[in-house]
């Protein structure tokens, strides 16, 4: 008896002891993951989402803070995975060779790229995409979604840039807006250096297509990129320049394009003869917006003041020039000798023509008077957007400069929409909030964090798997009456290999569901007790009317389900991560210092 009262006794013992090793190893686990339940699930129970961070070793907090920003942008991801995979599938030496013009499909100089004073390691470092590359590796790892706090570094992406532009970044207290413009101009480089690279590429291609009787030189193959024709190149025959324009032409159709590369242009006019000279156009990566000195503003505000009309004095018009120039030869017709009043007609002649075809070009030959005795005028200066990107990065800029040139930080309140349209009423883009950047701090000091917003990308499944597909076959038949159909052409088949026939093809075959629906069944069928079980009793529209109803439920489901998850964003300060709302996002409104919208899908 004693014996089973200690065996008893050291079993409740190690029970307990169990019991407590149990609590103390997955209390602490089951607890942090119970807290803050999310929409995702599993046969387990909630489990709280988690987001790659941003280790912060020697105030990087400004580099962190732009590629969580970068990360949730789906077109910039979208155009590094496929320019990557484009110079991937691509031969070496399609980048491998050097191309110093710069000049687009339109014939226009780019901005940014091409530049004839660039070095040629720089210029093959941009036709390699080096940093297009790495910032696709650094975005894809901050794109995963661990089962549990995970913390990864930048460096990687840091040496890349060093490498790209051999110089070392400081790590002492910088910008975010001047790294993110670094990296922004870099890619925009990047994509049209290896534009460029590819059109000289199909060119020699479809120079090596027409079989040329004498090989062009180099020189002429590298000068020839921007305007080829059979006159410039003799050795290319017409077949092979209209393949040339037909593969850039194509070319430029199918490419949409740097993301986040939008133009302006500035055009301005005269409030006196009303001349309105060329405009003059500009290419952006970010597009910088002045905040007003006030309490409180709008972003709405911060565009009016950058694309509002403005009002110039004393300026010179070329065509007010010219309308001068014309009255003091006219005064020189009436009063001279008659050898100077010849050439003051033939100059009158000349301005005259001159300022109806282009007041821009003086004519050759006839002296105006100085510039100083040009009168000045008032003019209005408009400035529109052209091109709207497809992400559209805004950098508000707070700087305040006083007499001294001391600079402060202006921290008015900036209200921002999470809707944005821009535009005019015939022309209008709507973007939408993806991400902003926020500082705390003074103007030399402080510290960056980024709002992203969540994404849960669409599940590949087909949720229709086990339903009737309404291209291949009629929606009005059920499930029930294929299987009625299976029976037959099991016993139609006379071999074991039968041909499949194509899907894709309208006329490959009949569709045997589709004869057993208008053929009568036997009437012993019918009657069979299996038979009325079968739920192909039912009327068509009976079953059309409650798959109707089901897909209501399940779409006004998802709807609800779908309007949570876009409410729900990531406030990430560095290797602290935690969940915010659209409320939480729209209310930093003094602490906002980068904008991050994307054109909606309809209005492209």
């Amino acid at each position: 008896m004693p014996d089973r009262t200690l065996t008893v006794a050291t079993y409740a013992a190690g029970a307990s002891l169990a019991a407590i090793t149990l609590i103390y190893v997955f209390a602490p686990t089951y607890f942090i993951d119970s807290a803050q339940p999310s929409t995702s699930s599993s046969i387990f129970g909630t489990k709280k989402p988690c987001v790659v961070g941003l280790s912060n070793p020697a105030n990087d907090c400004f580099i962190n803070s732009v590629l969580q920003a970068l990360a949730g942008l789906k077109d910039l991801r979208l155009y590094l995975i496929q320019e990557t995979h484009r110079r991937s599938r691509d031969d070496g030496h399609v980048y491998g060779r050097v191309v110093l013009l710069g000049a687009n499909d339109e014939g226009s100089t780019d901005d940014f790229a091409g530049r004839k004073d660039l070095p040629e390691w720089k210029i093959e470092g941009l036709q390699a995409g080096i940093v297009s590359k790495g910032l696709k590796d650094i975005l894809d790892a901050l794109n995963e979604r661990p089962i549990y706090k995970k913390t990864i570094s930048a460096g990687p992406f840091v040496r890349t840039l060093e490498m790209a532009f051999r110089q070392r970044i400081s790590r002492q207290q910088q910008d975010a807006q001047e790294f993110l413009q670094v990296v922004a101009e870099r890619l925009c480089d990047e994509y049209h250096a290896g534009r460029r690279a590819r059109r000289l590429a199909r060119l020699q291609a479809a120079m090596a297509d027409a079989e040329p009787r004498d090989s062009p030189s180099p020189a002429t193959l590298q000068l020839g990129i921007a305007n080829v024709t059979p006159a410039s190149a003799g050795n290319v025959t017409d077949a092979a320049a209209s393949s040339a324009a037909s593969t850039r032409s194509a070319n430029v159709e199918d490419d949409e394009g740097f993301p986040l590369e939008g133009r302006f242009e500035s055009q301005i006019e005269c409030l006196t003869c009303g001349f309105k000279p060329q405009p003059t156009e500009s290419t952006f990566c970010t597009l910088t917006l002045n905040v007003p000195q006030a309490s409180s503003t709008t972003l709405n505000a911060c565009f009016d003041g950058m694309f509002k009309t403005e009002f110039i004095d004393d300026f010179k018009c070329e065509k007010c020039r010219l309308l001068h120039a014309v009255e003091v030869y006219s005064r020189r017709c009436i009063a001279g000798t008659e050898t100077s009043q010849e050439e003051a007609r033939s100059a009158v002649a000349k301005l005259q023509l001159a300022i109806e075809t282009n007041p821009e070009k003086p004519p050759k030959g006839v002296p105006l008077p100085d510039l100083s005795e040009a009168p000045k005028r008032r003019i209005a200066r408009h400035i529109r957007l052209t091109h709207f990107p497809r992400v559209l990065a805004i950098h508000l800029s707070r700087s305040i400069y006083d007499a001294s040139n001391l600079s402060q930080k202006n921290s008015a309140k900036v209200a921002f929409p999470e809707r944005l349209p821009l535009g005019g009423l015939l022309n209008q883009k709507k973007y939408r909030l993806r991400g902003l950047v926020t500082h705390k701090g003074s103007h030399h000091s402080g510290h960056y964090e980024t709002f992203r917003r969540q994404d849960v990308p669409p599940p590949f499944s087909n949720p229709s798997t086990f339903q009737p597909s309404e291209i291949f076959s009629n929606p009005a038949i059920t499930s029930s009456t294929r299987q009625l159909a299976v029976p037959e052409q099991r016993s139609e088949a006379s071999s074991p290999i039968t041909p499949v026939p194509d899907l894709l093809a309208p006329g490959s075959g009949t569709d045997s569901s589709v004869l057993s629906f208008d053929t009568p069944a036997p009437p012993q069928e019918l009657s069979s007790p299996a038979a009325k079980s079968i739920p192909m009793a039912l009327s068509p529209d009976s079953q059309i009317g409650n798959s109707e109803a089901r897909s209501k439920g399940t779409t006004t489901e998802h709807k609800r389900k779908k309007r949570q998850q876009q409410d729900l964003w990531w406030r990430i300060s560095d290797e602290k991560v935690k969940q915010a709302s659209t409320s939480d996002v729209l209310g930093m409104q003094r602490e906002v210092y980068l904008l991050f919208y994307e054109l909606d899908r309809e209005y492209r």
